[in-house]
């Protein structure tokens, strides 16, 4: 079993636009199409999902099935061609980008299978970076709440705050972006294929931090070609030219 991520609890929403029955995460009825001159994609058809707090559900299917585009599109990193996102009961898609980029740092936390952090910072900075990003603030104003090294021990990495990701092996690397994706105590945590480069005994560490995430309250979702990271959801979509298919 890895490292418990005790007390990494998601923020609450204080100004009274969500309610606590409201999902953590729904999408209604998805499309996303892209051209190219004559030529049209139709990467999503028609996706519709919900997750709840507590909930960790992966998305799997085939290469080219929408999995990226979908988790763009909740993300609020894409606008959907059609159709709506909401997190905490609000509405993320259809804005203007900085009101989905604003809406993403309260209530969001991404983690991609790489390129979760500046190379040029050491552990414990990319994680105040991030913070800093949300809030508006210089590095030297650190976010009031949870004490970085705090986090950083959560997922194991106590001891390597002051590493730069050079330094870091490859699990260190994931548990390094999980602490980034989770800078701001988001409702949603959303990771694309963050075992997929992992070996079998780093994966598992990895899988059971996101496992403790959902314990703790968090809405996770994951897209996934690891049969082992489907099995330990609590629920899986399959995703199949754009649209769910049967399990």
């Amino acid at each position: 079993m890895g490292t418990a991520v005790a007390g990494v609890r998601p923020a609450t929403p204080t100004d009274g636009s969500a309610t606590s029955v409201a999902p953590a995460l729904e999408a209604e009825d998805l499309y996303r199409f892209y051209r190219a001159g004559e030529e049209e994609t139709r990467a999503l058809r028609g996706v519709s999902l919900t997750v709840r707090g507590g909930e960790m559900v992966a998305v799997t299917g085939p290469s080219g099935s929408g999995k990226s585009t979908l988790l763009a599109c909740l993300a609020g990193l894409e606008e959907p061609s059609g159709g709506t996102v909401r997190v905490a009961g609000r509405r993320i898609s259809h804005r203007p980008e900085s009101e989905r980029a604003a809406l993403r740092a309260e209530l969001v936390g991404v983690l991609w299978q790489t390129g979760n952090l500046v190379e040029h910072l050491d552990v414990a900075d990319n994680v105040t970076l991030a913070r800093a990003l949300h809030r508006g603030r210089r590095l030297a104003r650190p976010r009031p709440g949870r004490a970085v090294e705090d986090l950083l021990a959560a997922v194991g990495l106590g001891a390597r705050a002051r590493s730069l990701p050079s330094q870091l092996s490859g699990g260190e690397l994931a548990r390094a972006g999980l602490a980034v994706a989770l800078a701001n105590g988001p409702r949603v945590l959303l990771a694309d294929e963050p075992t997929g480069e992992l070996d079998s005994a780093t994966e598992s560490t990895v899988l059971a931090l996101l496992r403790d995430l959902a314990d703790d309250g968090v809405a996770v979702l994951v897209v996934t070609h690891s049969a082992t990271v489907a099995r330990a959801a609590d629920r899986r979509i399959v995703l199949a030219d754009g649209k769910e298919v049967a399990a």
